[in-house]
């Protein structure tokens, strides 16, 4: 079954003149028969570069926006147009303007995790692999950093500007916790522990590493050591298995499963490049803001 899906796939990515974008956290085999696999930052910037009519986007719904607003021309596709991203919801464009409303000095830096509305009212987007750089580029001492609150925490660590958070989290790395740790050591003593910054501060405070998706994948595989032990959304483990097949990754929590990241499907894509549906759009007057924000990030 899968394999004449793939086949239908890869027909009517030609016809339709389409690429493939996948998240590290989407299914296997979703992941298998993308075009590109990465992080936000990678895939950000891949949906600016890349060619094509259409962009397939395997991700959550801010992720397609994204595309959308750096390709107005093309048409992007998320094949399930209900995988979202609970933590985006967890800050509005209203809030930001009262945000600013409440500290007139402050720049205001968006995780890409958020709506275009949210981008829209933002300086400037960041991710989780370059926040810390991001925050720095800033002339202003003064930063709001939203909506993920163990981010902003963790970009803190290495700065010295006042960071005031957002009480926002991703549920899949906020539940991770340092129980959680402790057995994973205890039953892989010889494991280096690696886990994603949006993990809580005790979690961050165990680890030996932390690194955004891609960051991990890279260390990895470069590395010297052959067991790790990975804190941040299982799906990870199949770009790891087939980058690094000589090393071992197992999961800090076998829990770590974000069910909106596993909402696309081969059966899924098929039909969004059958039918050219759903579409993601965003409209022009918010677009046109928001992509000042996100190439602000993108110049870095």
């Amino acid at each position: 079954m899968n394999e004449k899906l793939q086949k239908r796939i890869m027909q009517l990515k030609t016809e339709r003149n389409a690429t493939i974008l996948a998240h590290n956290y989407q299914l296997p085999q979703v992941q298998d028969i993308a075009d590109i696999v990465g992080d936000s930052l990678e895939l950000a910037r891949a949906a600016k570069s890349i060619e094509c009519d259409a962009i397939v986007f395997c991700g959550v719904d801010f992720m397609a926006e994204t595309a959308h607003i750096l390709n107005p021309e093309k048409t992007v596709l998320l094949p399930a147009e209900e995988a979202c991203c609970p933590m985006a919801a967890m800050i509005t464009a209203d809030e930001v303007r009262m945000l600013r409303r409440r500290f007139p000095d402050a720049a205001v830096v968006s995780y890409v995790n958020t709506t275009a509305e949210v981008k829209a009212e933002s300086d400037i987007c960041c991710t989780s692999s370059n926040a810390i750089k991001v925050v720095e580029s800033l002339d202003e001492e003064q930063v709001i950093f939203l909506p993920d609150k163990n981010l902003a925490n963790y970009v803190a660590r290495f700065s010295s500007k006042e960071i005031l958070p957002w009480e926002g989290f991703c549920f899949v790395h906020d539940r991770i916790t340092s129980n959680d740790v402790h057995r994973a050591l205890q039953n892989h003593p010889d494991a280096k522990l690696i886990v994603h910054p949006e993990c809580r501060p005790e979690v961050i405070d165990m680890a030996d590493l932390v690194f955004s998706t891609s960051g991990m994948i890279k260390h990895v595989c470069s590395a010297s050591e052959k067991e790790f032990i990975i804190g941040t959304e299982i799906g990870i483990l199949h770009q790891m298995k087939k980058k690094c097949p000589d090393k071992i990754c197992y999961p800090l929590s076998p829990e770590a499963i974000c069910i909106n990241m596993k909402k696309i499907d081969l059966v899924e894509i098929c039909k969004s490049l059958e039918l050219l549906q759903p579409r993601i759009t965003v409209p022009q007057d918010i677009a046109s803001r928001a992509r000042k924000a996100i190439e602000k990030m993108l110049e870095l």
